[in-house]
């Protein structure tokens, strides 16, 4: 606790097979541990591969839950229970939160109830409160205070705080004045909800609260101010767990379970790694306010010992991710080469050209081929000779007229990155032959090798850029973009050309297009 080990224990196998509750039952201990904010780990201590032969890793699969070789046991999950005799709530940071105040005698508290929460409903409302609002919540605090008392009463009145339409719901009413199918500014309450939202996937601070609240949120720079504050804040990282996890698919990298005996290595802690190095360049590029092109090519990455080793890259030891220095022959740099990417858009067994091809033509260049036609038959692999290279198991498959209208389109765009395998390693050979790698777009272009496709993209960077614009407005309204939204993006666009194409920029971009500021009534 607070990277002080307080226990350690030696771990055995059970006596009778299955019985693992004597196991666990020997793994419980109490402590005395002060009340706040605590660090808490359990671990088993790394041993040096230099050890006896019998005793080496052949794997470095060090944590599966449902894959094997397993090298030890595993920590599936821990339990933590108290505080144990209670003599009091105590004063925490959140009861901080919510009693503002305290009652000094029985006749104060009806008062200082409708204080705090009226204080309670304004950030959960996201607006000032009016005599309205409040009687709900007062009913539910009156019934309980008369049983149990001042504290429970305002338990109970926030539990109904919680459950209200107005909490659970971002409702934004049409103003009287304003004809049917009609475009409108949002409020300035709207507005700042709709930002923090978007940036924070969270509700409005006190300083966004009280900027809307007196109409000095749209006012001159004011929202521009706000925007720059509010992406420096911690919070903003949200815009990477949320925003980038998506749009990168990097969510699905839970789902994805590469074949065990092809990729024996594969475990949790590489799946999280591969996460993790993605999340993290997305948001440096966040924080330092760098080009967003620095997405699809950069000479750095953010690795520890298990991806470096993962990767090949040596001279990286302990678990903590750093910035890392690449050279061109480690074959390491933007997403395109992140294991990440790579696993999600391949299968158990292989690499998968289609996922890949259409990742890159919809996530990063907007153009996603037309679905498939009904009926269209699966490859299969049965059929088809295991010792062939994935590139000539799909040009099989391309001689049905029917495939070929959208393989012709997405396959040379996936065959670039064929030097990956399916769990992101770089690869020269495949079936003992030299790895083809050659592939182009549609309009004629060719090109080999993922160096070349990074290329090939950034000589029209205003195609990725406006692909992510147009994600990140999607993102920030909650719905997907129209063909009435197109000036908004080229504004955006133009915008953020200016300034090197900037994270900021595109984002400013965002929040002071008219789609995020305005909507229309309805006909």
């Amino acid at each position: 606790m607070d990277d002080q080990r307080i226990r350690r224990f030696k771990v055995g196998p059970p006596k009778t097979k299955g019985d693992y509750d004597s196991v666990d039952g020997r793994l419980s201990i109490r402590v005395p541990v002060k009340a706040g904010l605590r660090r808490i780990g359990v671990t088993f201590a790394d041993h040096s591969d230099a050890l006896l032969e019998r005793k080496r890793q052949p794997y470095r699969v060090a944590f599966n839950m449902h894959r094997h070789p397993r090298l030890s046991p595993a920590i599936y999950q821990v339990s933590i229970n108290g505080p144990f005799q209670i003599q009091g709530s105590g004063e925490t940071a959140s009861r901080a939160k919510i009693f503002i105040e305290k009652p000094q005698t029985p006749a104060e508290e009806d008062q200082c109830a409708k204080r705090i929460l009226s204080h309670l409903m304004r950030r959960a409302y996201r607006r000032p409160i009016t005599s309205e609002d409040l009687i709900q919540p007062l009913r539910f605090y009156r019934q309980e205070s008369a049983k149990k008392g001042f504290e429970a009463g305002i338990e109970t009145a926030l539990s109904a705080i919680l459950v209200s339409p107005q909490f659970l719901l971002r409702i934004e009413n049409e103003p009287h004045d304003v004809l049917p199918d009609t475009p409108y500014k949002v409020s300035d309450l709207e507005l700042a909800t709709r930002l923090s939202f978007f940036l924070w996937s969270s509700i409005p601070d006190e300083t966004l609260l009280d900027l809307a609240s007196h109409g000095a949120l749209s006012k001159g720079d004011e929202l521009t101010r706000q925007t720059k504050r509010m992406l420096r804040d911690p919070r903003a990282k949200s815009l990477i767990t949320n925003f980038a996890d998506q749009w990168l698919y990097l969510r699905n990298l839970d789902s994805f379970t590469p074949d065990a005996r092809l990729f024996p290595d594969f475990d949790e802690n590489l799946r999280k790694a591969l996460r993790k190095e993605t999340e993290m360049l997305f948001g440096h590029i966040l924080k330092e306010d760098r080009s967003v092109l620095e997405l699809l090519q950069c000479n750095y990455t953010f690795l520890n010992e298990r991806l470096a080793r993962h990767y090949s890259v040596p001279g990286i030891h302990g678990s903590h991710f750093r910035k890392v220095a690449l050279k061109p022959e480690m074959h390491r740099g933007g997403v395109l080469r992140h294991g990440s990417i790579l696993a999600v858009t391949s299968y158990a067994t292989r690499t998968s050209p289609v996922i890949r091809g259409h990742w890159i033509l919809g996530n990063l260049l907007g153009s996603p081929p037309p679905p498939p036609p009904p009926n269209i038959p699966a490859l299969e692999e049965t059929s088809v000779d295991a010792s062939l290279s994935v590139r000539e198991r799909f040009a099989e498959h391309r001689a049905n007229a029917a495939c070929a209208r959208c393989h012709d389109v997405l396959d040379p765009v996936g065959f670039v990155l064929e030097n990956f395998d399916a769990v992101g390693r770089w690869r020269d050979m495949e079936n003992g032959r030299p790895v083809d790698a050659s592939g182009g777009f549609s309009d004629g272009s060719q090109f080999e090798g993922v160096e070349a496709l990074e290329e090939a993209i950034l000589r029209r960077p205003k195609l990725f850029v406006q692909t992510l614009s147009e994600k990140l407005l999607t993102y920030a309204l909650g719905r997907g973009i129209e063909t009435y939204d197109a000036p908004a993006v080229r504004r955006i666009i133009r915008h953020a050309e200016k300034d090197d194409f900037r994270m900021s920029s595109i984002i400013l971009g965002v929040v002071r297009s008219q789609p995020f500021q305005m909507r229309k009534t309805l006909p």
